[in-house]
């Protein structure tokens, strides 16, 4: 069994000014949104939920972007709603979100 029941990684990468990333698009502020809601909804934790930051994910273009695992699904978003909404139906429903997945690649 995995020390979390979902471990979800969101890309934080800053590149040079003017290069697409995931920071300038404000992922370091949805992260901290994240962990926040994580917490109040008492998600966070051992056999839980876990928001981690991490470099990049290499889908720059995409971005910004997570990922949820085990399940491997990858989700862009625009503000913190999405978020919510990644929280809401993914983490706590067991749903994935149709609008915000990204499409998988080979």
């Amino acid at each position: 069994m995995s020390y979390f029941a979902r471990h979800v990684f969101l890309c934080t990468n800053q590149r040079a000014e003017g290069e697409t990333c995931c920071n300038a698009l404000g992922a370091s502020q949805a992260l901290d949104h994240a962990k926040g809601r994580i917490k109040a909804l008492g998600l966070a934790g051992p056999g839980k939920v876990r928001f981690q930051k991490a470099g990049c994910l290499e889908r720059c273009g995409e971005g910004p972007v997570l990922v949820v695992y085990p399940e491997a699904v990858w989700y862009t978003y625009v503000d913190q709603s999405d978020i919510d909404e990644i929280i809401d139906e993914h983490l706590v429903n067991g749903r994935v979100v149709e609008r915000l997945k990204l499409a998988d690649h080979a």
